[in-house]
């Protein structure tokens, strides 16, 4: 089976992988961390401003495969200090519209280049 693969210009691969993968009416995002593109680095600040460039480049993703927002079915959300989830959920609630998408947050013990946060999404092609 090939893969079809998403790349988006307004997101950083960090390693050998995808930023999204199709297969039949589901596109998986990889995890994005809070990499401004343009510089290539993590963006300095708090878990709002790293949340907030997550979902930037998540929703390159989207736009690079044809979708939107409203698209998204699932999220996972991976936090090193689960003390974050308030401010970060604060940032959350403003990317999607009720009925809000299926969440996991989970707490983790480090990420990629030192980010607070890093994000996946799974979503659906509509017919």
């Amino acid at each position: 089976m090939s893969r079809k693969a998403y790349t988006a210009d307004g997101a950083v691969a960090i390693g050998p992988y995808s930023h999204a993968v199709e297969s039949g009416d589901l596109i998986y995002l990889s995890g994005q961390t809070p990499i401004d593109p343009a510089s290539g680095k993590l963006v300095p600040g708090d878990i709002k401003t790293q949340t907030e460039q997550c979902f930037k480049n998540l929703f390159n993703v989207l736009s690079a495969s044809g979708l939107t927002p409203d698209n998204v079915i699932k999220v996972n959300v991976f936090l090193t200090d689960m003390h974050n989830f308030d401010a970060m959920n604060s940032v959350y609630k403003k990317q999607f519209s009720a009925p809000y998408p299926a969440r996991t947050t989970i707490g983790v013990a480090s990420l990629p280049l030192g980010a607070q946060v890093e994000i996946e999404m799974i979503a659906r092609r509509d017919d």
